[in-house]
This record gives C-alpha cells, sequence and structure tokens, in this order.
C-alpha cells in the first residue's frame, strides 16, 4: 500500500474514534440527507488535526499529515488525480520541458546492487569517465551497495551545480574510484531510438511520453530516415506513459488532413469545456504506418493509436492499452506543491471513451489488471462499454477497453530462466568488456562511442564465445545455470550477449536495437506493412 494513503486512512480512524469512541453518544444528530459542504469538511477537518496536535502520543509531522490526506481524497474520487511534494512538483515539470538535473547515466538494478548500463553523451558523467559496468558503491558518503536503482537516482539527482560524490566498483581497479561530479543538465528525449529495419522499413521509438519536443523530435527523426530510404514507418508507442495533449495532436496531425478530429474532450468547467481538436495541418507524411501499443500505452499514447485506428490511417499491433481517458489539469498549490485534478474525458475521433472502468475503488487492481491481462495469466479484458463505433475501415469497437489492436500479438516471454540468462549475461560482458576473459582480450573498451546504429554483422557471437559464456556462468555457484540451460537456450543467449555488447560499446539504445531485431511485435509489425499500405490509398482515394 501506497505510505500517503495508509497515512490518510490512519486519519479517518482517527477521528471516527474521537467521535464514536472517546466521547460516547454525540449531543446532536447529523440526518445523512443534511447537505456536507465543503466549509463544514475543513471545519472537520480543522477540528481533527487539533485534537490530534493535543492528544497524540507522539511527535506530530503535519506536513505528512497533509500531504497523505489531500492525496486519499483525491483517490477517492479517481485513480489519476493526484497530489505532488515539492521534489514531486518540480519532477512533473522537469520532465515535460525534456530535461532534468543530475549526471546523465541510465542505470539497471542487478543481483548485487546497482550498475552503469550506459552513459549519456555529453553529460557530467561522461565528461567524468564513468563507464559500462560500474558499479555504486557509496553516494555522497552513504552505503549504497543494498540500493535499489530508485534509491541511486534520488540520491544523483539534485539542484543544477553541485557536486555529488560518488564512489564506484570498476573491474579493471583494485580497489574503488572516487568521483566529483557536478550536476547538469540530462537530457530526456520523447523519441530514445530510430534506425532502419528490414525492406525499407524505418522504426521510431516514442517511449519517453509526450513532452515539449516530441514534435520536433519527431520531424526529425523522420527526415532522418528518409534520407537513407524510408518507404514505410512502425512507430513504437509501447511503454509510453502520455504527456502534453497538444504534441499528441500534433503527432496525429503528421498523418492525417488537416482540419480532422483528434480527439474530444467533454467535461463540466470552465477548464475542460466540451471542444473537438482538430489536426493542425501542416505536412502530412503519405507513407505506410504500423503503430504498436501495449498495456504501458497511456493517456497520450492512446489518443495518437485511436485517431489512426478510427481513421483507418495505420494498423495497431501489440496488445490492449492501458485505458487512461481521463484529462487532468495541474493546479500549482502554495509552498511549491501542486495536484493533477481530473477536469475531463478524452473521446476517440468516432466517439469511444478512453478510460477503463475504475468503479472497484482499488487502486491496485487497477494498475495491475491490464499486466496480468497482458501476460496471459487469466486476467480477463473488461466487458464493452457504450455503443458500437464502426471505423473508417469497417472494425467495429467500443469503447471503455481503451485501444485494443488491430493485431494482438503477445510480447516477448521472459521466464525465469532466461532472467537469469539475461544476469549472467551481463556480468560476463562486463568482464568481456574490460579484458578480463582469457583468449577474448580484444573485446576490451574503454569507452562508449554513442553510436546509435548496430548492423546487422556487428557483434555476432560465435560458438567460441558462447562456450566461454557457458563456462563462465557454470563456475558462478548463485548462477542458477547449467550447460544444458544455456544449450536449450542458445539463440537466447545470443541475442543478449550482442545486446550487451552493443550496450558496452555504443549505448542502451543501440542494445535495445539488437534486442528490437528478435522482438515477436516488430515481426509482427513488418508482415502487417502490405495492409498499412492498402490502408494509406483507402485515404488517398477518400481525399
Amino acid at each position: 500500500m501506497n505510505k500517503k494513503f495508509a497515512v490518510g486512512a490512519v486519519i479517518l480512524i482517527i477521528v471516527g474514534a474521537i467521535a464514536g469512541g472517546l466521547f460516547g453518544r454525540l449531543t446532536g444528530s447529523t440526518s445523512a440527507s443534511s447537505e456536507l459542504t465543503s466549509g463544514k469538511i475543513v471545519s472537520d477537518y480543522r477540528e481533527a488535526i487539533d485534537v490530534i496536535d493535543k492528544n497524540y502520543v507522539g511527535n506530530v509531522d503535519h506536513e505528512k499529515i497533509s500531504d497523505s490526506s489531500i492525496q486519499s481524497t483525491l483517490w477517492t474520487l479517481d485513480p489519476h488525480s493526484s497530489f505532488f511534494t515539492r521534489d514531486e512538483f518540480r519532477k512533473l515539470y522537469e520532465e515535460q520541458a525534456s530535461q532534468f538535473y543530475g549526471i546523465g547515466v541510465s542505470i539497471l538494478q542487478h543481483r548485487d546492487g546497482v550498475y552503469v548500463q550506459s552513459v549519456v553523451p555529453n553529460t557530467p558523467a561522461d565528461k567524468a569517465g564513468l563507464r559500462y559496468g560500474d558499479r555504486f558503491v557509496q553516494v555522497d558518503g552513504k552505503d549504497a551497495k543494498e540500493w535499489t536503482s530508485a534509491e541511486v537516482s534520488k540520491n544523483v539527482r539534485g539542484e543544477r551545480g553541485t557536486a555529488v560524490k560518488i564512489k564506484i566498483e570498476r573491474v579493471t581497479a583494485n580497489n574503488p574510484l572516487d568521483f566529483e561530479i557536478v550536476r547538469g543538465g540530462v537530457p530526456l528525449p520523447s523519441i530514445r531510438n530510430y534506425f532502419m529495419l528490414p525492406n525499407g522499413v524505418g522504426y521510431i521509438g516514442l517511449t519517453g511520453g509526450f513532452q515539449e519536443t516530441t514534435s520536433a523530435e519527431l520531424d526529425d527523426a523522420v527526415a532522418a530516415l528518409e534520407k537513407v530510404g524510408m518507404k514505410s514507418l512502425v512507430l513504437d508507442l509501447r511503454n509510453n506513459p502520455g504527456g502534453l495533449l497538444p504534441q499528441a495532436i500534433d503527432v496525429v496531425s503528421r498523418f492525417v488532413p488537416s482540419g480532422k478530429t483528434v480527439v474530444s474532450v467533454k467535461g463540466r468547467s470552465r477548464y475542460a469545456n466540451a471542444q473537438e481538436l482538430r489536426s493542425s495541418g501542416g505536412h502530412t507524411h503519405n507513407f505506410p504506418l504500423v503503430v504498436m501499443i501495449n498495456n504501458g500505452s497511456a493517456s497520450a499514447s492512446e489518443i495518437v493509436a485511436g485517431a489512426i485506428q478510427d481513421y483507418g490511417r495505420g494498423v495497431i499491433v501489440g496488445t490492449d492499452s492501458f485505458g487512461k481517458g481521463l484529462v487532468q489539469r495541474v493546479f500549482p498549490l502554495p509552498y511549491g506543491t501542486g495536484l493533477t485534478l481530473t477536469t475531463a474525458r478524452y473521446y476517440t475521433p468516432y466517439g469511444r471513451s478512453l478510460q477503463r472502468d475504475y468503479s472497484s475503488g482499488s487502486i491496485y487492481d487497477y494498475y495491475t489488471h491490464q499486466e496480468e491481462a497482458e501476460g496471459g495469466s487469466g486476467g480477463a479484458k473488461p466487458k464493452p462499454a457504450g455503443e458500437a463505433v464502426t471505423t473508417a475501415n469497417g472494425r467495429v469497437l467500443f469503447g471503455g477497453r481503451g485501444i485494443e489492436p488491430d493485431v494482438a500479438v503477445k510480447p516477448f516471454e521472459i521466464t525465469a530462466l532466461r532472467f537469469r540468462i539475461n544476469e549472467a549475461a551481463f556480468f560476463f560482458i562486463r568482464q568481456l568488456v574490460a579484458g578480463k576473459v582469457v583468449g577474448f582480450e580484444n573485446f576490451k573498451v574503454d569507452k562508449q562511442d554513442h553510436d546509435l546504429t548496430v548492423p546487422p554483422e556487428e557483434f555476432q557471437v560465435s560458438d567460441r564465445l558462447l562456450e566461454a559464456f557457458r563456462q563462465y556462468t557454470a563456475g558462478i555457484k548463485d548462477a542458477g545455470l547449467s550447460a544444458e540451460n544455456i544449450i536449450s537456450q542458445a539463440d537466447y543467449s545470443r541475442t543478449r550477449l550482442r545486446e550487451e555488447l552493443a550496450t558496452a560499446n555504443h549505448s542502451n539504445e543501440a542494445g535495445i536495437q539488437v534486442l528490437l531485431e528478435v522482438d515477436p511485435q516488430i515481426v509482427r509489425a513488418l508482415g502487417a506493412m502490405p495492409d498499412a499500405q492498402k490502408m494509406l490509398e483507402q485515404n488517398v482515394a477518400k481525399k
């Protein structure tokens, strides 16, 4: 349970105990039908706090009480209205600006700590000399060996121009190395990856949310891919949590004609009057389009996928999206805090509600349901809600369940065995690129070169290297891997080793590119391109 929610629940219990337990019968009673105004609520709250201040046995943290009370109140409304502390509110604006202040590393948690996976070019970490495989030992004098990746991230972030002292463990060093790194701006791009797939198909990974720079990043990526022969596009929105609505409108505007409704917004306040938001015009791309979604695709990414699907402009591939169709407006509060409050609902151009049902009232069930459904563990799809909608290409769909793909494809399965292989592959490559594997010293890497493109022939794993990996795993007692395990998963092991080699030599994005080459959802997206071509021809004929 979220700590803030728990504290808020405790407050309600305390107030109930005071009213019914300590004082016995109330001298007056309030009818259930009597009007409860906001003024009465505030008065009750003040009185409850006063009682707590005067009678609670321990110290009272008023800031924590206030924060948790507001959050608990918002969660009685819907799952997406949220309160932000001062630090959280600052980070919210940093993310929308596509930048935050830190040192510039991609980190990953493994079985015995947190390690540097990749270094962002031209950031303080890059200039200081941090490398792939460095293990965090201390941060500002605090022991970090048992920290989670979230704890490391929280402690290395900070105000611009301030210094953070880091102690790391490096394979090539006999003793831990000390770094004092001055924090600076670190980019948070919406598009983390773009490259060419086979047969003139471009890939753009719009996975970093919809931020102030999203549409400009998309234009740059499309232009770069067209220069190297892109004829059709896979737009990957998987695990994109959403973000700025105007940017979603701009992205759709790149693929549908000017003046088309992208999304309808229906609310009841001056902040969300009913309106239809339309494509803005400009240059419209006329190439076949496949859009990829999964249960992590929410809000703005669902708006994009929904508009593309309603108009029959492209093929939607993957699994059901999250189903977040509530509009939040950001309200700053005194003392640097703030909240996001739901003020309206989103609807696709043809009238489908994007919002999944949340009437059960369980935050846990709401956020875990889709994960269970996607993983095939028995989670049932939400029942259709609202009237049936017929899209431009004749498909009948229902609202109240996010975006259902045109072509359903399960994600790549990570079994317990494959997870153990993932762990072993990282530690093996960590030794390999440090020049510590006998007979393979030529694999040593001094520094990532940040090249985002990995040619198909690069880092191919030979039988000899695979055998070295097998022998390495056999020598690790807690790896949980046998020779038979590696043999049975030989293709998967080669892919994971190649991915780690690409990451260690180039970047995290280069490593992801290797994994995408064998991603079953990507493979199916390529197979859907002829249907995307037909849809495009039909759309052109309608103009």
